[in-house]
């Protein structure tokens, strides 16, 4: 390096780094899985700046995701003062939503008499639905936890729009603005507003003028630049028709002569419906029942129900705290269908350079923050 560039980097803010976190950074691996690994500073450091372990931390999560910020939550928002904005009903979403569900109770009833390659069908569109926000819109376009090569991203795309829960450009900026500002008036589906709000109420209603206004503000210039995303985006109406709602009712119908009323009341609507439920448990039961191991100052809680439902999206106050980790939970494979499938597609070379906190970072965490329910294991 020469002189000029070390001035320059002399005088850049970030230059500033303890120089135990320096020497930690340096120090950090990246192993032949292309998982790249978030450490903690090392005792020394802690002891003499322990109050500033979470500005640390943030710095070496933006050095290994430097194209990423607008997810970390920012404890000095707080709401404005005075009443909320008189609600708007959305009576569009509520019909629909209402007519879904209607949907889905009948489909209950038909389980029991549909063939087996159907009930294997919605599970297996179940499966894609889950994947494609999991792995697709959540872990890589959200937080961008991990790389993915086109044949993978490509399947991704298509799995979210079988899920039908907005496109990944929507999709990925008010999960953005939840994880920021998150069970406040600028989170979409604040908490603080009970549990049918942030389940399924928070679709049903107007925005609250906070969650455009910060929106508005974040940096979404990775989700413009990519061209998937965008041509999804485009098309989005047409693709959710003919991928969540028309393929799903065809293909039993059609392969192995199941009826049109089975085909459509149980692979497409009541699939669909528990597509939704399972997903909206993160929002709500979350953010209000469940242990907080990892930071007791914020709402998100663990939650099994949520996980299980979700293939692995549960571990929500490990994700809250570490929200860049690929896994979304400090435990891997448990409970975690999803961190299962990246690292089948890492093993197959369509993904990469996995974002991993590591074990000493995690317990710097709990020590500091966490409400003393956490268990090694």
């Amino acid at each position: 390096m020469d002189d000029r560039a070390l001035r320059k980097s002399s005088q850049h803010p970030r230059a500033k780094m303890p120089e135990c976190l320096l020497h930690e950074k340096l120090s950090s691996s990246y192993t032949t899985t292309t998982t790249t690994t978030i450490t903690a500073p090392p005792n020394g450091c802690l002891k003499n700046g322990g109050e500033n372990l979470e500005k640390d931390l943030l710095y070496l999560a933006e050095e290994i995701r430097p194209e990423l910020k607008d997810d970390i939550h920012d404890p000095s928002y707080q709401d404005a003062d005075g009443p909320r904005p008189k609600t708007e009903f959305v009576w569009r979403n509520i019909i629909l939503m209402g007519l879904l569900h209607l949907g889905a109770l009948y489909g209950v009833t038909l389980v029991p008499t549909s063939k087996f390659y159907t009930w294997l069908w919605a599970y297996f569109c179940y499966w894609t639905s889950i994947e494609g926000m999991s792995a697709g819109s959540h872990r890589l376009w959200s937080h961008r936890t991990y790389k993915a090569r086109l044949p993978l991203r490509l399947f991704l795309i298509i799995a979210n729009t079988m899920a039908f829960q907005n496109d990944v450009y929507e999709w990925a900026r008010d999960h953005r603005v939840h994880h920021k500002f998150s069970d406040t008036d600028a989170d979409p589906h604040n908490s603080q507003r009970g549990f049918f709000f942030s389940h399924v109420g928070w679709l049903l209603v107007r925005k609250h003028p906070a969650v455009k206004e910060k929106g508005a503000t974040l940096d979404l210039s990775d989700l413009k630049a990519e061209k998937l995303v965008m041509f999804q985006r485009r098309y989005y109406k047409i693709a959710v028709l003919v991928v969540c709602f028309i393929v799903p009712t065809l293909v039993p119908w059609f392969c192995w002569s199941e009826t049109f009323v089975h085909s459509l009341y149980v692979a497409t609507f009541l699939r669909h419906a528990v597509v939704l439920n399972a997903t909206w448990l993160v929002n709500s039961a979350a953010h209000l029942y469940g242990y907080r191991p990892y930071d007791k100052n914020i709402e998100p809680r663990e939650s099994l129900l949520a996980s299980l439902g979700t293939m692995g999206e549960g571990f929500h106050n490990y994700h809250h705290a570490f929200p860049y980790d690929y896994s979304a939970s400090e435990y891997r494979w448990h409970i975690n269908f999803t961190t299962f499938f990246i690292d089948c597609m890492a093993a197959l070379g369509l993904a990469y350079d996995r974002k991993k906190v590591s074990k000493a970072a995690i317990l710097a965490r709990v020590k500091r923050t966490g409400d003393g329910s956490y268990k090694s294991g």
